[in-house]
């Protein structure tokens, strides 16, 4: 296949044009659209923070309680991170009119299901107290790795804050994040990016850190710009999803090195001049491309720290039409060649050339549709599922602290969604907790967080990037 290797859902995922807006949100905000979605019951949605380059971590004070093994370090995890930590014990809500950005519960000291209680004795005195936009974590063990009634509690864990994303309102989010026992020294750079606004479209997930081995994570000294020193190259990086990815892999400190195939050559090369980085124009479904990739990256910087797998293609039909053709050739074997097979076979290479570096990561963009399928993408939802197949065959097998992550986008606001018909598009991006569709850089940050030197126990996991779709993932 030689054909235009795009960015990621290309069709579905273009970059949004700043004049272009959601003018269902945009009638919310306004005094009658307010009174008459209230009259009516229909989604309100908060305009989400997003991180401004320059801007604090966290615009305001996280609550943090619990009695597990991270409880009496948890303060001090945040004061590195420069956001304002203050222990509530009791989840006492504050007599004063102080308002929180964000609650933080350890609860991997929970053994049995009979203590579940402290989650609502701490949160719900809280809750009212949260200011606009607030981030809820709550950190556990894996029950994997526990047994009997610990095992059934933690598990637990994941119903609560699933279900508690989904009625926090005003923006919020909540995560789990699942601690394995001597990662703790590891979840500083989760932190920082679940509770700050990169995360404004990752609410309702599951993280593990630790899961495959807690690999020591990297020095960072700067949590501004993380990837100061590092190369990161970016497949599909000239214009959507992937320039964006480019940008924040950039403005966190990294030299980029972007690829597309020669139709994008010049657009590629303006992103690249603009971000001072590199670029290789090649087709990544060519039988000689994981060499060039790697001979590349090896001749011309070293070796590479980040690797994103961001080029992909869709080619839409029912399974029952998708026979091959004359004109559009084999539309299942295209998009297996470009989303799949080519990232299976640079990611090989790179390993197996010891082209990527020690604390390396690889970050595949799959999609909600690999999860939860989708009517006429047979071919695409199962590009996209083996994307995670590829993350789930790697996680325990890469060594020298190189780990393998994946993100999976859900509704992303672009052209090609701007142009879908307004009911089809409306219930796209009302159907989750946020009742809004994301944007690029959301997808972007959730992959520089990935990216970073302090994330190098954050391996094997795939974390969807949908706002928490209501339903089918």
């Amino acid at each position: 296949m030689r054909g235009r290797s795009r960015n990621v859902d290309t069709e579905l995922h273009e970059e949004l044009p700043s004049t272009m807006s959601d003018r269902y949100q945009d009638f919310t905000a306004s005094t009658i659209g307010k009174q008459i979605t209230k009259l009516l019951g229909l989604p309100q949605p908060t305009r989400l923070e997003r991180y401004a380059e320059g801007a604090p971590l966290v615009d305001g004070t996280v609550a943090v309680g619990g009695r597990g093994r991270l409880a009496e370090s948890l303060v001090g995890i945040l004061d590195t991170l420069g956001i304002a930590g203050v222990e509530t014990p009791a989840g006492e809500a504050p007599g004063d009119g102080t308002t929180y950005k964000g609650l933080v519960f350890d609860a991997t000291g929970l053994t049995s299901s009979d203590q579940l209680v402290a989650l609502r004795d701490f949160c719900t005195p809280l809750l009212r107290s949260l200011d606009r936009c607030p981030r809820v974590v709550v950190i556990g063990t894996p029950p994997e790795l526990v047994d009997g009634a610990e095992r059934v509690a933690q598990r637990a864990l994941e119903g609560f804050t699933r279900s508690l994303g989904k009625e926090i309102g005003r923006g919020g989010t909540v995560q789990l994040v699942y601690v394995a026992d001597g990662a703790e020294g590891s979840v500083a750079s989760t932190l920082a990016f679940l509770l700050s606004p990169k995360s404004a479209y990752v609410s309702g997930q599951v993280v593990r850190i630790g899961a495959h081995g807690a690999a020591k994570p990297g020095k960072v000294t700067d949590w501004t710009r993380p990837l100061d020193g590092k190369v990161a190259v970016v497949t599909g990086a000239s214009r959507g999803i992937g320039e964006q990815i480019a940008r924040v892999l950039h403005r966190d400190g990294a030299t980029v090195v972007g690829i597309d195939v020669p139709q994008a050559a010049s657009e590629l090369q303006g992103v690249m001049r603009e971000l001072d980085g590199d670029h290789l124009v090649l087709d990544i479904t060519a039988k000689d491309a994981p060499q060039r990739i790697a001979h590349h990256l090896k001749t011309q910087h070293g070796g590479v720290d980040v690797v994103v797998h961001n080029a992909g293609i869709t080619r839409d039909r029912k399974l029952a039409n998708m026979a091959a053709s004359a004109d559009m050739g084999d539309r299942f074997e295209q998009v297996i060649a470009v989303n799949l097979t080519a990232p299976e076979r640079i990611t090989r290479e790179l390993l197996d050339q010891g082209v990527v570096n020690r604390g390396g990561s690889i970050i595949g963009v799959a999609s909600i549709a690999g999860i939860a399928g989708n009517v006429g993408q047979t071919n695409y939802a199962a590009s996209k599922a083996g994307v995670i197949g590829l993350v789930d065959s790697l996680a325990d097998e890469l060594r020298d602290g190189i780990t393998i992550n994946a993100v999976a986008p859900g509704f992303i606001i672009t052209q090609m969604t701007a142009a879908v018909p307004f009911a089809t598009r409306e219930v796209g991006q009302r159907l989750n907790a946020l009742a809004q569709g994301g944007l690029p850089v959301d997808v972007a940050e959730t992959i520089a967080w990935y990216a970073s030197p302090g994330s190098t126990a954050v391996n094997g996991n795939v974390v969807r990037v949908c706002g928490q779709m209501m339903l089918g993932a």
